[in-house]
This record gives structure tokens, sequence and C-alpha cells, in this order.
């Protein structure tokens, strides 16, 4: 039940004023409203776009989205590969490099998601309508395309502009209803072939390392200023295949570029900062992990924990994400080495996929018009590498409005459980604190007794101390730890 408390908080408020804290512009300047207002939708016969308004494009996303940057089709060949198509929405088409929108884009570089409000890169007009792939309409987009062979492996790809029609718009839940039972004809056709090459495209990443990581993400419900809950987004393989599509969508955009010598932004995750604990972490779990970081051996000893103890494996998940370190975005110039995306194995990778979301995505489709259309790069090097930071920056800053949010929360829901007891692991040891997440309940909060000796990974029991919801403070006091995620 809600705690009576949330009625006497202002969780839009709070919001708010913890994304002017961290850096953010939350209102839209006059400016930016007035061009946005008097925007157009793409004209959709300019430029040397294919028309690709025949297929049978469809989106899968959450029931209550509006902005759909996304569409996909795809079609079995006659050798049985899988030919993919991922439609992503032109934003660029409407919102011009150096407009005021996209000026006010490049500062937020994000949307923020508190779990009550939502803070837009764009306006509204902008992401729900004029460049959102919504059903029914025709569409500037960008097309990823790649074909998927019978094992898994991308066998080609392209990369070009076009115009659609999305003609379905699916939710996750609904897909994965469907591909238990039967979908109303003809999509049952396109959800069953796209499912078969998402699960094509996944298993040939996990053979090469791609980590098996798991765990069920809770977010804040609210309604009319008031939390109501918390609930849980559940893995499921209508998720999948949208997880799946869109990083063989995002290695298609990056090697395309990188095949045409045009500049690109990466997105890159390093080898773990703290491959140490991770090993500490195995060998405490009977596995001995290479002294040298190695993704296909740590997914293969984490493939193993999650068969052998299912229950507890979101744990496990949980400590060798925080002892990894963040994704950053880094400039690629042709000819230039790189890494890759420790996590994914994959060594071609960046982010296209979300324009209304991200500005990295924004930037990456001026880049990509740019190399077809053999022009000038709209950005020099410099100029890139300073958006890169930027967003790397940014994305570090929303993640921390979004964890505090989640922390006011479930602070407010926690006021009236002070005292009780609750197992927790370790999520964090840094110079200001040792933080722990409750297993029964989604909170975070910092160990301010007891913490000594503790390390990421560690179970523990711990005693609700306090709580501050304006401050987003879960105090707890530690005791009865055990060794480490079994």
């Amino acid at each position: 039940m809600m705690n009576p408390a949330s009625a006497h908080f202002n969780f839009q408020a709070k919001a708010r004023e913890e994304m002017i804290h961290d850096g953010f512009q939350p209102d839209f300047p006059p400016q930016v409203m007035a061009e946005v207002n008097s925007a157009q939708a793409a004209d959709v016969t300019a430029g040397n776009r294919r028309d690709l308004r025949a297929l049978l494009w469809s989106s899968i996303d959450n029931d209550e989205s509006r902005d759909f940057d996304q569409v996909e089709w795809a079609e079995r060949l006659p050798n049985g590969n899988i030919r993919v198509l991922v439609g992503i929405a032109d934003v660029d088409a409407v919102v011009k490099k150096g407009s005021a929108a996209d000026r006010h884009a490049a500062a937020n570089a994000t949307s923020v998601y508190t779990g009550g409000p939502v803070f837009s890169m764009l306006p509204e007009r902008l992401s729900t309508d004029l460049t959102s792939l919504g059903q029914d309409v025709d569409r500037a987009a960008v097309v990823m395309e790649f074909v998927a062979g019978k094992d898994g492996a991308v066998v080609s790809h392209d990369v070009y502009q076009a115009v659609l029609r999305n003609k379905a718009r699916l939710a996750y839940n609904q897909v994965a209803q469907w591909l238990q039972n039967v979908a109303p004809a003809p999509l049952d056709d396109q959800v069953r072939v796209q499912n078969e090459a998402s699960a094509l495209l996944k298993e040939f990443r996990r053979q090469h390392g791609s980590l098996t990581l798991g765990g069920v993400e809770s977010v804040p419900v609210i309604v009319n200023n008031e939390i109501k809950r918390f609930e849980n987004m559940q893995s499921n393989p209508a998720r999948d295949i949208i997880e799946n599509f869109m990083v063989a969508a995002n290695e298609a955009m990056a090697r395309f570029l990188r095949d045409r010598n045009s500049l690109c932004l990466r997105r890159i995750v390093r080898t773990p900062k703290r491959w140490d604990r991770i090993q500490a972490i195995a060998a405490q779990l009977g596995t001995t992990l290479p002294k040298e970081p190695d993704s296909r051996a740590l997914n293969e000893f984490l493939s193993q924990r999650k068969q052998a103890d299912p229950e507890h494996f979101p744990d496990l998940s949980l400590s060798v994400l925080k002892s990894m370190g963040p994704g950053e975005y880094v400039v690629e110039h042709p000819g230039s080495e790189h890494e890759g995306h420790f996590g994914l194995a994959v060594d071609d990778y960046t982010h296209s996929t979300a324009p209304n979301r991200r500005y990295a995505d924004l930037v990456m489709q001026r880049l990509l018009k740019a190399s077809i259309s053999q022009s000038p790069c709209p950005y020099s090097e410099a100029e890139l590498s300073a958006i890169a930071a930027h967003c790397t920056e940014r994305e570090s800053a929303a993640r921390h409005v979004e964890r505090f949010m989640k922390k006011v929360a479930a602070a407010i829901m926690l006021q009236s459980q002070i005292g009780q007891i609750f197992d927790a692991i370790v999520t964090g040891v840094t110079p200001q604190g040792t933080y722990a997440r409750l297993l029964t309940v989604p909170a975070e909060g910092r160990i301010v007794r007891g913490e000594k000796g503790l390390d990421i990974g560690n179970k523990v029991r711990v005693r609700l101390l306090s709580t501050d919801p304006n401050k987003g403070f879960i105090d707890l006091a530690a005791g009865d730890v055990t060794p480490a995620p079994v």
C-alpha cells in the first residue's frame, strides 16, 4: 500500500529541481517552442529516398509510448538466411543543425526518465508527432539493413534513406503473448521471422562473448504526483527482438561509415576497471577466470551460474555490472584503432537508433547523410570529440538523476518500515561511502554503520535506520556478511 507520506511530497517538483542541480535545462525556451510550433514533417518526396511503404513495417514498444524511433521488417531468403530492415526516424530532416531545437538538444544530450515526469530531449510535437514513426503515416527514415546467416553471423549490411509507413503499433507484452500462441494474420509470419532472426543474432553474440547479464529492473510508478508502486520490467522475447535488432543495426551503421572512411561517433565499453574483483567473485563460486579480461570466459561463467542458480543470478549480474566501467562515446577517424564494446563482444558499435532521445544518434544521422552524398563532414574532428565527451558526461548525469529519483520514491515507501531487517547486496564501494541494494524492496541505500571490510558482491543483513525523501537518503546498518553472491 502507498505510504501516506507520498501524498505530501511533490515528486514532479523534486525531479525538476534535481534536473537543474545536475546541469540540465528541463524547460524548452520560447525560441525553441516558436520554432517547433511552425515546423512541418519532412517532405518524404525530397532527396533520393527508397520507397518502402509497401512493406509490413511494425513497431514494438511500451504500451504508453508515443515517440516511435524505430520500426522493423524481416523476410526469409531462399538460402535460409534472414534479411532484416530496421527503420529509424529521420529526426535530422526536421531538426536542422544549428537550429534552436538542435542547440537545446545538444545541451541536454539525452532524455531523462524519472518514473514520473519525463524530460524529453526534444519537444513533444517533434518526438511524438513530426518525426515519430507512428501508425499509418508516411515518414522519412534511415534504414539499417542486414542479413543474418543461419549461424547468426551478419553476412552483409547496408544503410540508406527511405520513406516508410508503420502498419502496426505493437507492445512488448502483446508480442510476447503472440509468440506463445498465434498472432493475427498477416503479422504472425512477421513476428515469428523477427523472433527467429533475433534468437540467431543473440546466440551468435553469446558464443563470441556477449555477457549474459540479467535481473529485474524496477521503476517507480507515479500517478497524479503520487507514488503508487514499483513496477518490474521483465525481459521477454519481444524485448529481445528489439534489443538484438538494435545492436545489429548499430553495428551496421558503424561498419558502413568505417567502410566509407567517414568520421564516426563510436560507443565503447572498455575492459572492466575492476577485473580483479570479478575474478574474486568467480573464485568464491569455484571458477577461475583468466588473468586478463576475457569476455568469452566471463560469459561462460555467467551462463553456468544462471543455469545453476537462476534465483540468485540477478545478484551476481549486479555485482559484475558494478565492477565494469560505464560506456562512453569516442570519435573514430578513418584508419584509427578503436576499442569495441566489451559487454556486447562487438568491435564496431555506435548509437544511432534513438535520435529522438539521444543527441549522439542525431549527430550520427548527419554524418551518415554527408557520407552518402559525399558532402563535407558537418563537424570537424575536434567538434565531434567535444560532442562525444559532452554526451558521455550528460548520460552519466541522467543516470544520476534517474537513480536519485528512484531513491526518493523508495525513501518515501520505506518510511513506515524503519527499524526492520532486510537482506541486501553491496553494490558500490567508493570514497564517498558503501552502498547496498535491498533484495526484497527495490531500493538502494548507504551503509553508515558496519561498512568496514565490505566489497561489491558481498551479501549482508542490514537494518533500516532512517530515510530522507527530500535528499534521497536511505541509511542502513550492516551485519552478518557472507563472502559472495550465491
